[in-house]
């Protein structure tokens, strides 16, 4: 609870992230960590992140028999009908999002591509990584990219990496970052050939990428080496020369 209001009161967090109401309901049903069902028949999909073990005994603390505002850009149900959003619990102006992300019940997917809020809601993860909340108090909740056995092991999940890029190649269509120097075996994140104007725009020559540390996030893929498709801009993130593994301001 304490938590909840310290959260609340901070406006940074929250502000950029007021879209267009996409209507008002109260929340009938948590159907697992990510989503909900509201009073009026609506199942909703928590946009801009993917939930840790936790999220869904921490959205029913959160969120239950609440009344709740929807905000997004786009109100078009994905192919599961569950309408993506940003939830807000009455007139509160962080969303249930940050909340989760600050405390450590869920991570940024990197969807929202609202560049304001995306940052904000990165910064809430970084908090709760700082503080060692929730999922990041175990020491293996961000992988070395230097140990892709582990990585592996979590294939199909959607998980962390860091580590620092060894060489960045082009082999046909795809662009590879790699972070081993056995290329089949090693740790690798590929961008496709249509992603890469994405990349350009933000500024990010992946070329200057090798050498330097970075964290990516993704869903676990490969039959041999690990790999994570960035598709997304915001699955990448620089770290400094001297940032302790794991945190990032």
């Amino acid at each position: 609870m304490v938590l909840f209001v310290l959260i609340a009161s901070n406006h940074a967090f929250a502000a950029p992230c007021q879209f267009e109401s996409q209507g008002e309901s109260r929340v009938a049903a948590i159907v697992d960590g990510r989503s909900v069902r509201l009073d009026d028949g609506r199942e909703i999909r928590l946009a801009g992140i993917e939930p840790a073990a936790t999220a869904k005994q921490a959205l029913t603390s959160l969120i239950l028999g609440r009344d709740v505002i929807l905000r997004s850009t786009d109100d078009t149900p994905d192919r599961y009908g569950r309408q993506g959003a940003l939830v807000f619990v009455g007139e509160n102006d962080t969303s249930v999002q940050a909340m989760l992300l600050a405390q450590g019940d869920a991570l940024v997917s990197a969807e929202i591509t609202d560049k304001d809020c995306a940052t904000a809601l990165m910064a809430s993860e970084a908090e709760a990584r700082r503080q060692k909340m929730g999922s990041w108090a175990d020491p293996s909740a961000i992988k070395n990219a230097e140990s892709p056995d582990d990585i592996l092991a979590g294939i199909g999940r959607f998980v962390v990496v860091e580590g620092k890029v060894l060489s960045v190649r082009q082999a046909g269509a795809t662009t590879y970052l790699n972070f081993g120097r056995n290329w089949t075996r090693g740790f690798a994140a590929t961008i496709s050939r249509r992603t890469l104007p994405a990349f350009e725009s933000a500024g990010i020559a992946l070329k200057s990428l090798e050498n330097k540390r970075i964290r990516v996030r993704g869903w676990i893929v490969g039959n041999t080496g690990p790999r994570i498709d960035l598709r997304l801009v915001g699955q990448v993130e620089l770290l400094g020369a001297s940032e302790p593994t794991g945190v990032r301001p």
